[in-house]
């Protein structure tokens, strides 16, 4: 991976003596010198590199704290790439999933090491536009691939309640807005009057990533190939449209640490258009077209701002996983001006 790992920082210290005898007893490849890094990335569950001798692990856990409901799920995690490791999508290899909180006072699990390529910056800079445009196409390959997937075929009929997906979630991240509320934001009041009123009338049903895009996966060393999709904890049985919507996101909202691609000349690039992004996408899952694409690029902004205002709130009570965690006062607010103006241009 090529997240910079360092010490472990003080609010994230945990008994790394019961850990080790943990993880001795129960994974056959852990042996050797034993040691705990901590990955600077990632704004939800904490994320270390553990080594022991010459193999390398990686462990999430959840935070310590109050949390949210429903929030920082690592056992939906472990669950849904170890069964995805049969399929043709690519994960990583799971170890063992601890929900005994009395070994590092969390449940955690640990999966293995990949070494690869983890690009935070969307427009690939150092990258030729022959690679960017492949790298692209291999991340729309895996979509499709993870939308084209047999849920029920893989035991995985009970991970989510099909149906009333949008309904739902709608409900689910505006509670969790409530509850991490800090100040009033109009834009967020109106999504969250327009949205329920506005769903489409589009019955999909696949797994649904939850946080699909191309900081969240591990491209091959060398090669502009995906190996790995990470962060699932948002994972579940639903929309395949509202996964798509978020991977476009960086069409239309300029995250301000990790820029996007508004404004990108494509063709000097290679990095592809949307509209082509999103054709290639509908071939390999045998659509012919999608309707209300506004609705769901709005519904994937409003959802994120909604997790940016819970990353702000767990950074002003100490206990979020990365320490840019309080910087994020103004995202929310940022994000829904983006959500709604792209509501405005369905009505």
């Amino acid at each position: 991976m090529s997240f910079d790992a360092g010490p472990v920082r003080q609010t994230h210290r945990f008994d790394e003596a019961a850990l080790e005898r943990y993880l001795r007893s129960t994974i056959d490849s852990f042996r050797g010198a034993f040691s705990v890094q901590q990955f600077g990335g990632g704004q939800s569950n904490p994320t270390f590199l553990l080594s022991a001798g010459h193999t390398r692990f990686v462990l999430r856990k959840k935070p310590l704290g109050t949390l949210l409901k429903s929030a920082h799920q690592v056992d939906r995690e472990f669950r849904i790439m170890k069964t995805l490791a049969g399929t043709d999508v690519p994960v990583p290899r799971m170890h063992v999933l601890c929900e005994d909180e009395s070994i590092i006072g969390t449940s955690f699990y640990v999966m293995d090491y990949l070494e690869g390529r983890i690009f935070r910056d969307p427009q690939l800079p150092g990258v030729s536009p022959f690679e960017r445009a492949a790298i692209y196409d291999s991340m729309n390959d895996t979509l499709a691939r993870l939308h084209n997937a047999d849920f029920n075929r893989l035991g995985l009929g009970d991970f989510g309640r099909p149906g009333n997906f949008f309904e739902r979630q709608i409900a689910r991240f505006t509670s969790q807005y409530r509850a991490a509320q800090t100040e009033g934001i109009p834009e967020m009041e109106q999504l969250i009057a327009w949205l329920p009123d506005n769903i489409p009338d589009e019955a999909s049903i696949s797994i649904a990533h939850g946080d699909f895009r191309l900081e969240n996966t591990i491209f091959h060393p060398t090669e502009p190939r995906l190996i790995a999709v990470l962060d699932w904890e948002l994972s579940t049985i639903g929309h395949p449209l509202a996964d798509l919507a978020y991977n476009c996101m960086g069409y239309h909202v300029m995250n301000p640490r990790q820029g996007g691609l508004v404004g990108v000349d494509h063709a000097a690039t290679g990095i592809p258009a949307e509209a082509d992004y999103v054709s290639r996408y509908c071939s390999r899952t045998s659509r012919r077209s999608i309707e209300h694409w506004p609705f769901y690029l709005s519904f994937a902004i409003f959802r994120l701002a909604s997790i940016a205002q819970g990353v702000f709130k767990r950074g002003l009570d100490g206990n979020a996983s990365s320490e840019t965690a309080a910087t994020y006062g103004n995202t929310c607010r940022l994000l829904a001006d983006n959500s709604w103006r792209l509501a405005r241009t369905a009505l």
